[in-house]
């Protein structure tokens, strides 16, 4: 299989990239579920961008830069934030149909307003606007011409060649694709290759992603010898509905900016003794840490989120989702508590790229929250998600177009087709299903919102000890979409790890109990990258990156 571009995800990054793309040559997308099964399908608040007069770009990008506590690169951040606007209108142009205060076309953007916002500036459609986002932008993908759509088809590794005689200067030309419907492991040759992966929530037992965040498109790259950063900044969405048969369910941040408040089992408001200021309205860092502290005083399983106090018909309207699923599981909102408990939200780290989305790959792009950018730092402000998703499909489309023709000149190369060997069918899930539930529970435990130097040493052992096995089933057995997966996230686990015991400072989602004080001289990326020695042995090179202020 050969095209101009392949896209790995399907989510508003490589959506949005692949429509623009389209423009400039084939483009091929690959996707593990069906199309609209992404993290992206999931996301309820929606898009922050400056749209009020009552607001500015330099507000968005105070609130950005305080959020990210040091981490954020501002230039960045300042050319993410002054995107902002005109992605929106292309979203609008492209048939996203956002809430609007007086219902009709020209009546001005509803605006939400969440945790670490000092305006209202979310875009949204209630609390439906991922769904609203991907149905939109799948529609016109699945009418256009020069995009093929491979749906139920999982990523092995990346096609990488030696760009140099010496083999230090890489390039990727593509992928390897195992397509569900068989067992054949097919490579798809590219003269781009975009990873839109989403992140990797599926590495911690609790978490608001999909199944399929399996941090694939960043350990696929850091495999490949592309760089990765700040992978300890793990994002825990403070507010997940609790239930036993719930799954993956998140109350919305806009929950909150409506005027929600936090209580514990007997009813009592405890946000202000963590910020008094800004109280149920705190960066996700904090409102997190907060929840977790009054769980572990109380030995209680869950706390609970109240708007019990706001018009019933205003809650149905504003939030139609979360009113049907609570009401599913026998909790009306706008009478009853909601009990709640943080998850794994969002990794805030990922594969280090430039303005562009540029990896220290040639031929290998990265967007979305596979990506690394810089817009984060140490703790995303909400909704900045699908605004760096749609803002960066669109800087690296003029990338693309800006850098076509060298593109375009580069020559297929002979590609190796997959060999199995004498690697026999694994029919024993349970070597899988296993180890799975081994990283799960050691990442909860001890790598979760609240970290100690002794808990990640130990977690850092297990992990390691899991990764020979898994590799031992990796040389033995056919590759299968779960050992693929289980392979990524023991990787996505390991350098998490490495990354938090690097780090000896508590910043933003990293808060580490030996090392309680945020330090300024450790306000720097730790940056990773693998190696291998001359006589095959494989490592982990680590360096420091200064960011612009």
């Amino acid at each position: 299989m050969e095209c101009d571009f392949l896209i790995v995800g399907s989510g508003i990054a490589g959506l949005s990239f692949a429509l623009r793309a389209s423009r400039l040559g084939s483009v091929v997308i690959i996707t593990k579920k069906e199309g609209n099964d992404t993290a992206t399908n999931l996301a309820q608040g929606g898009i922050a961008a400056v749209t009020s007069t009552m607001d500015t770009f330099d507000l968005h990008v105070q609130d950005t830069l305080q959020s990210g506590a040091g981490i954020c690169d501002e230039r960045i951040v300042r050319l993410v934030v002054g995107d902002g606007p005109e992605q929106v209108r292309n979203l609008i142009e492209v048939g996203v149909q956002f809430v609007r205060e007086g219902g009709s076309k020209d009546s001005p953007l509803s605006l939400g307003r969440e945790g670490g916002h000092s305006r209202r500036r979310v875009v949204h459609a209630h609390d439906l606007t991922g769904r609203e986002i991907e149905r939109a932008l799948l529609e016109k993908v699945k009418e256009n011409p020069n995009i093929q759509l491979f749906e139920n088809s999982i990523c092995v590794d990346l096609l990488i060649v030696p760009k140099s005689k010496t083999g230090k200067i890489k390039t990727c030309v593509g992928a390897y694709v195992l397509k569900q419907e068989g067992d054949d492991i097919v490579p798809f040759q590219a003269k781009r290759t975009i990873l839109c992966t989403g992140g990797a929530g599926k590495v911690y037992l609790y978490t608001s992603n999909p199944d399929i965040s399996t941090g694939d498109g960043i350990a696929m790259a850091f495999r490949a010898g592309a760089e990765v950063a700040n992978m300890e900044f793990v994002q825990f969405h403070p507010t997940c509905l609790y239930h036993r048969d719930a799954k993956n369910f998140l109350i919305s941040e806009a929950v909150r900016g409506e005027g929600a408040i936090l209580v514990d089992e007997s009813g009592n408001r405890f946000m202000h003794k963590y910020d008094p200021e800004r109280m149920e309205l705190a960066t996700r860092d904090t409102v997190a840490r907060a929840i977790d502290e009054e769980m572990k005083k109380t030995g209680k399983d869950c706390v609970f989120l109240d708007i019990s106090h706001k018009d019933a018909g205003f809650l149905r309207k504003r939030f139609p989702g979360i009113y049907a699923k609570c009401k599913e599981y026998g909790i009306d909102i706008t009478k009853d508590r909601i009990p709640v408990v943080p998850a794994a939200h969002y990794q805030c780290g990922g594969v280090v790229t430039d303005e562009w989305g540029n990896t220290t790959i040639d031929g290998l792009m990265a967007l979305g929250e596979t990506a690394c950018t810089g817009l984060h730092g140490a703790n995303r402000l909400a909704s900045n998600s699908l605004l760096e998703a749609v803002v960066y499909a669109n800087k690296a489309f003029l990338y693309c177009e800006k850098e076509l023709s060298k593109i375009k000149a580069n020559k297929k190369t002979d590609i190796d087709l997959w060999k199995s060997g004498n690697a026999t069918s694994l029919d024993e899930e349970i070597l899988i299903n296993h180890n799975w539930d081994i990283i799960r529970r050691t990442m909860w435990n001890y790598v979760g919102i609240v970290r100690r130097k002794k808990r990640l040493l130990l977690a850092q052992k297990r992990i390691a000890e899991i990764q020979q096995e898994i590799e031992q089933h990796y040389q033995d057995y056919r590759v299968t979409p779960n050992m693929i997966e289980l392979r990524n996230i023991a990787l996505i686990a390991s350098l998490i790890i490495m990354a938090s015991l690097k780090r000896k400072e508590s910043r933003g989602l990293h808060y580490i109990i030996d090392y309680p004080e945020k330090k300024e001289s450790c306000q720097k990326w730790y940056v990773f990258k693998k190696v291998v020695d001359a006589v095959g042995h494989e490592g982990v090179n680590v360096r420091t990156k200064k960011i612009s202020s």
